[in-house]
């Protein structure tokens, strides 16, 4: 006797139907009969009586399905204490600024949720110190906008996200659209991250292809500095929405409007070292963090990001 067919007895019993079943299991019927065949075989028992209606399930059917139920319960518990023992330990994760400004407090609640003994050692740090520190062993993890620095790396594609103009409502004088395009920024005060900074590289591609020199009123690499100077109208930054995912009242603070240029978009993807250098939990950690950003995507929490297919 095997669990599985438990399992498919016991889902015949719910459903009332060996057709309902075999659809819900993913199965062709007269598999599914002949596993039910051979369990009463096994038993030397009727389980299940035919009905124009359906089936429905024998005294001793019925016996017999209580205690089913009860054993995939017990089975199910034993999985989940055997996957809680072995995954333990730390797991170290770096993310960007505007990455852990969105995704740092999910991902604790999630593998709070789903592994309460797995320990999260989370960085936050410019993109470039994150990339030295996975090259260096010193994470597990990272979400990365530039992959060229890769050497032994697993990399997932996970998500893209659109780039805006932001500026105080209170700062800059001109109206700005919800839409522009680079060339409308002609003389605009910037506040922009250095070229360390992998958003940089990104807007230094854009400016190039748009022919258009920016205005930089100062380079900071303080995401938390930079939208400090930028809210007290000191200039405006080009910045994923993530950067104001802080501001718990940043409708009333910013203005923001979408770089139109297709390339105005910053990838993300889910690094990690090697996978047989990575330990259960980190290999776990990868699943929940991945599983974590999508949801933010696809529930609208993370603003101009879309899914890529990975």
């Amino acid at each position: 006797m095997e669990l599985r067919q438990l399992r498919y007895f016991v889902k015949v019993v719910e459903l009332g139907s060996m057709s309902r079943a075999a659809l819900h299991l993913d199965m062709v019927q007269s598999a599914l009969s002949q596993q039910i065949s051979r369990l009463e075989g096994e038993l030397a028992t009727r389980l299940l009586q035919r009905t124009s209606k359906g089936v429905v399930p024998t005294e001793a059917g019925l016996a017999f399905f209580r205690e089913a139920q009860l054993t995939l319960r017990h089975a199910e518990q034993a999985v989940r204490a055997a996957q809680q023992s072995r995954l333990s330990g730390t797991v170290s994760v770096g993310l960007a600024p505007t990455t852990a400004s969105v995704l740092g407090v999910p991902l604790m609640r999630a593998m709070r949720e789903r592994y309460p003994d797995v320990r999260l050692h989370l960085v936050e740090s410019l993109s470039g110190h994150i990339t030295a520190m996975l090259n260096a062993r010193q994470l597990d993890l990272a979400v990365l906008f530039d992959t060229d620095a890769a050497r032994r790396w697993s990399v997932m594609p996970l998500l893209e996200e659109k780039l805006f103009f932001i500026r105080s409502r209170q700062g800059l004088p001109a109206n700005v659209p919800d839409k522009l395009r680079m060339a409308q920024l002609k003389g605009v005060p910037l506040i922009l991250p250095t070229g360390t900074h992998g958003l940089r590289s990104t807007l230094d591609a854009v400016f190039a292809r748009a022919r258009y020199k920016p205005t930089l009123v100062a380079e900071i690499d303080s995401l938390l500095v930079l939208m400090d100077a930028v809210d007290a109208g000191l200039g405006g930054t080009l910045q994923p929405w993530a950067a104001v995912g802080r501001f718990p009242d940043a409708a009333q603070r910013f203005q923001l409007a979408e770089i139109r240029e297709p390339q105005a978009r910053r990838l993300n993807a889910l690094c990690s070292l090697s996978d047989d250098e990575l330990s259960p939990a980190a290999l776990a950690t990868r699943v929940v963090l991945a599983d974590c950003a999508r949801e933010l995507v696809r529930s609208g929490r993370w603003v101009g990001a879309s899914l890529v297919a990975g």
